[in-house]
């Protein structure tokens, strides 16, 4: 079956070429009635744009590059799904690479879309200072945004949570639940988000606890390293935690199932917090008290910067100034360390375990004011 036209289209609306491309795609106004003819005509017909045809015109393929350290992280495909419907919204599909956390993969799958010839890139790097070159080159030779991660002030536009702002309310409700013996869990590379919660972590736990500092175990984003870090510190410390802060949902995980096996009475000896909200956070026993990344905002602002910047030719595209946003976390209060105190010396046993607080199921949100920063 020979494939419908443009032609095929004007013929049966009765408007010529010129006008059913205009309708089409959308580029120039037409009026009301000729617009509608040519929709029923193309609809009729069963009309299909070649976009093979449109990118060689245009000079672009409609599509973006997005490439991501490890899909096998449950965070990375909720993130995907926001982004594929914000930028399929405007038209736009999305072209897929995992680097496997391997900055040498990642440049080249990077190289890869680019030959692609992707309109723009989305790109969550694998380490700070190891992505920057391949980023920052790749930045020069078409719009790209940073997500999640960063590479460093002035290398492109970027777009996460503030991971500072995250662990502060982590330790505030711990503080207030009466914990003061945390110790951190998390990771051990270079990547932003590592470092800022863990630098985060230090600062604000030090109000707790001078000593907090030498309760910290670093390894990476897994639930087989939260295992591992609860198995070395439970043995290694001289006075075991009163509550366990993970750079991760997936850390917290892990740190839960073996806190279990040695027969901690989690939250009454000992409270454990997440980072991300993913859903295994809610599914493990008990559910884990975590800190919720806003992914669809997360989406829709990265979608707005592309877009922001494939429609700039100027002197504000790729060579202009870039801009850093970073969106406000909630902290999402589960039974992981809700509903018991510490015991304290004056209560050797301590309280019996009240019920969960919060409205939805043992659940309770803080959530603080979106940020952004100034550009870079």
């Amino acid at each position: 079956m020979a494939e419908t036209t443009l032609r095929d289209v004007a013929r049966a609306s009765g408007c010529s070429v010129s006008t059913v491309s205009r309708v089409l795609t959308g580029n120039r106004p037409v009026g009301a009635d000729a617009a509608r003819r040519v929709r029923e005509a193309a609809e009729r017909l069963g009309y299909r744009p070649n976009q093979v045809a449109r990118a060689l015109r245009s000079r672009s393929t409609g599509t973006i590059g997005l490439v991501l350290p490890q899909i096998t992280n449950p965070f990375y495909p909720a993130l995907v799904r926001e982004l594929t419907r914000a930028l399929h919204a405007d038209g736009r599909a999305v072209l897929l690479a995992d680097c496997d956390d391997d900055p040498v993969t990642e440049a080249a799958r990077i190289e890869s879309l680019l030959a692609r010839q992707v309109d723009a890139l989305l790109v969550v790097p694998a380490d700070e200072r190891r992505s920057a070159e391949a980023v920052a080159a790749a930045a020069a030779r078409v719009p790209l945004v940073l997500l999640d991660r960063d590479c460093g002030p002035g290398v492109a536009d970027s777009v996460a949570v503030d991971n500072a702002a995250g662990m502060s309310l982590v330790l505030r409700h711990l503080a207030e639940a009466g914990r003061r013996r945390p110790c951190f869990i998390g990771a051990a590379g270079t990547s932003s988000a590592a470092v800022e919660r863990r630098t985060a972590y230090e600062r604000a736990a030090a109000a707790l606890d001078p000593d907090a500092a030498g309760r910290t175990a670093l390894g990476d984003f897994s639930v087989e390293w939260g295992r591992e870090a609860v198995t070395r510190l439970w043995q290694d410390l001289p006075q075991r935690p009163d509550a366990v802060v993970c750079g991760n949902d997936l850390i917290a995980v892990g740190a839960l199932q073996r806190l279990r096996q040695l027969g901690a009475d989690i939250p009454r000896e000992v409270a454990v917090t997440g980072f991300d909200d993913i859903p295994m956070a809610e599914l493990a026993d008990p559910a884990v008290t975590t800190v919720r990344q806003p992914v669809r905002e997360l989406a829709a602002e990265a979608a707005r910067l592309l877009d922001r910047r494939l429609g700039d030719p100027g002197p504000d595209s790729a060579s202009g100034p870039k801009r850093a946003v970073r969106l406000a976390p909630g902290l999402v209060v589960r039974p992981s360390t809700a509903g018991a105190a510490v015991p304290g010396p004056a209560s050797p046993t301590g309280p019996e375990p009240g019920p969960p607080s919060g409205p939805d199921s043992g659940t309770a949100h803080q959530q603080t004011p979106v940020v952004k920063a100034a550009a870079q």
